[in-house]
């Protein structure tokens, strides 16, 4: 049976995350030929409905309010709730963000609905469709089927391929009017820390450095490299509490978790809580001077030496690449 879907996109700095398309591509399949609705909230956020229609979505519903402009699990749970009641759809999808994270267990409560979280695959389809989702910190993987109603999933960001973007598909969104109200928090001013590149939870490719990096100049030549590639920077819990680098760039359980294309890991020995944040990726290269270093028994190729002799050398073997393309 045909389901209706309600997807929550997400929005950052005036554009969309790649996470939104995903989640909508999961949307499609849980829906078994279904209408996929993509919910976007924010403020001056119509202007890219153009992009979630062209990614699949059947329709697109905008819920802007002043209170929106920032995230709050309150503003943006009023929001998606009162989108839930005209909408009444059979599953809700979310990104596995900061966000989806934040506000998917409370509209699960809210609606007395099962949520199958952090899922990297979806094998079938409508009524049939089993959720993938690793356990045990990377190191097994359940499969999962519902009886809830609503079902409520989140989607790994990186994990499920987006429709093919279609430029000759457009539409109109729906603007939905709600007062957002009693909020227990307010958003004043959102103050940044300067980033510069890929933003790390959505990166293709990562360059990670850990303890054998040594200081904060030794993260420059990695930070050389992932520009090159066109990827982002991240560090282990070794490097970040020998305050090398900013705890935003950690990776492992107790940071974010990546699955990007590839990942690169200078310097790092490979504990059990880094791998558990990116042992997933789809290749993975170690550069370490310990040949019993753990890393590699995770690593697809492994590279056992300095990591300030090997680095550079890539630096100049992709320099090289990019000249003669």
């Amino acid at each position: 049976m045909s389901k209706k879907v309600v997807v929550l996109a997400e929005a950052r700095e005036g554009a969309l995350r790649n996470v939104s398309f995903e989640a909508i591509a999961a949307g499609k399949t849980i829906s078994g030929g279904g209408e996929v609705v993509a919910a976007l909230f924010g403020q001056s956020v119509g202007d890219l409905a153009g992009e979630l229609f062209a990614y699949g979505a059947d329709r697109v519903i905008t819920v802007e309010h002043p209170h929106l402009q920032h995230y709050t699990s309150d503003g943006f749970g009023q929001a998606l709730n009162a989108v839930i009641d005209q909408e009444g759809p059979e599953a809700i999808v979310f990104g596995h963000t900061a966000l989806g994270k934040d506000l998917s267990p409370k509209v699960a409560a809210k609606l007395e609905a099962g949520l199958i979280s952090d899922v990297t695959k979806i094998e079938g389809e409508g009524d049939s469709a089993q959720f993938i989702r690793p356990i045990y910190s990377g190191k097994a993987f359940e499969k999962v089927e519902s009886q809830s109603s609503p079902l409520l999933v989140s989607v790994r960001p990186n994990n499920i391929e987006p429709l093919e973007k279609d430029a000759s598909k457009s539409g109109s969104a729906e603007a939905l009017s709600v007062d957002i109200t009693n909020l227990r928090t307010i958003v004043k001013n959102v103050v940044r820390k300067s980033t510069e590149g890929v933003d790390l939870s959505e990166a293709k490719v990562i360059v990670s450095g850990g303890r054998g990096v040594k200081s904060s100049e030794g993260f420059e030549p990695l930070k050389e490299l992932a520009n090159l590639l066109g990827g982002a920077v991240g560090a282990s819990r070794g490097a970040c509490d020998a305050e090398y680098c900013d705890y935003s760039l950690q990776i492992g359980q107790t940071g974010k978790v990546v699955t990007p294309d590839l990942y690169i890991a200078a310097g790092i020995s490979g504990a059990i809580q880094h791998l558990a944040g990116m042992s997933n990726s789809k290749v993975i290269v170690a550069i370490n001077k310990d040949p019993e270093a753990n890393i590699f028994n995770v690593a697809d190729y492994g590279i056992v030496g300095d990591l300030f002799e090997v680095v550079p050398l890539l630096i100049e073997e992709v320099k090289a690449l990019q000249v003669n393309a």
